[in-house]
């Protein structure tokens, strides 16, 4: 059904090519009409002033002078008018080419015309069995469909494409997450081993305090010794 709708809007648009190529044929023969009356009536002017020019140079006998200006002056007019002749006959030639050319792609459209009614019968029964109104419904909406299908390809396209990228930021974030963990998990156990070095070095330290008020008592009993030998001594 796809294809049949393409076929019968390239169909429809042959035909619009076609009524086109048909007035541009129409407009092309009725300016080559023209164009020949326009070339027959230089032609006859041209022919009428040859006569007048030549009739004037016989009756014109005054000076050799006289007939030499004109005679040069006529063989330039000749020459500028034969160089205009040469050009509207370039243009005719190329009219003509142009017209075949035109003909032959009127004759082509108009066979792609032909295999194209297919479609157009069959978008008319369409047509009548459904709530369009004609073809051009129809036709609009076929492309209504076909621009939401492009818009709900590009929606998925854009969804998947955001998944996509969702799932490497979310991968990134483990990874970095990991890494975090990892680093804290290093320096909870260097944490950890700082703190039983520090016990130990506390239990070093409550033993080296401890002596040293052991020791601090025994210095006090022999001060106090002291201290009472010399009273006795003093007595």
């Amino acid at each position: 059904e796809e294809d049949s709708t393409n076929s019968f809007i390239c169909l429809l648009k042959k035909m619009k090519e076609v009524r086109l190529m048909e007035k541009v044929v129409e407009e092309k023969e009725e300016a080559f009409t023209k164009r020949m009356e326009a070339l027959a009536g230089q032609w006859r002017e041209l022919h009428a002033r040859r006569a007048q020019l030549k009739a004037h140079v016989e009756k014109s006998g005054s000076t050799v002078k006289e007939n030499e200006r004109l005679r040069i002056q006529a063989l330039e007019k000749a020459k500028e008018e034969k160089e205009q002749n040469t050009k509207k006959d370039s243009e005719l030639l190329g009219a003509k080419k142009e017209l075949e050319a035109l003909r032959k792609q009127h004759q082509k459209l108009s066979k792609k015309l032909l295999k194209y009614s297919l479609f157009k019968r069959y978008l008319e029964d369409v047509v009548e069995n459904s709530q369009f109104r004609d073809i051009e419904d129809v036709i609009a909406f076929y492309k209504a469909l076909v621009r939401t299908r492009k818009d709900l390809a590009q929606s998925q396209w854009w969804h998947q494409e955001l998944t996509e990228q969702g799932k490497i930021l979310l991968q990134q974030h483990r990874a970095e997450q990991e890494a975090d963990i990892l680093q804290c998990k290093d320096e909870l156990v260097q944490f950890k081993e700082c703190v039983e070095q520090a016990r130990k070095d506390i239990v070093q330290w409550e033993d080296r305090w401890a002596e040293l008020q052991d020791r601090a008592a025994r210095k006090a009993m022999e001060l106090k010794s002291l201290s009472m030998a010399i009273h006795s001594l003093y007595q």
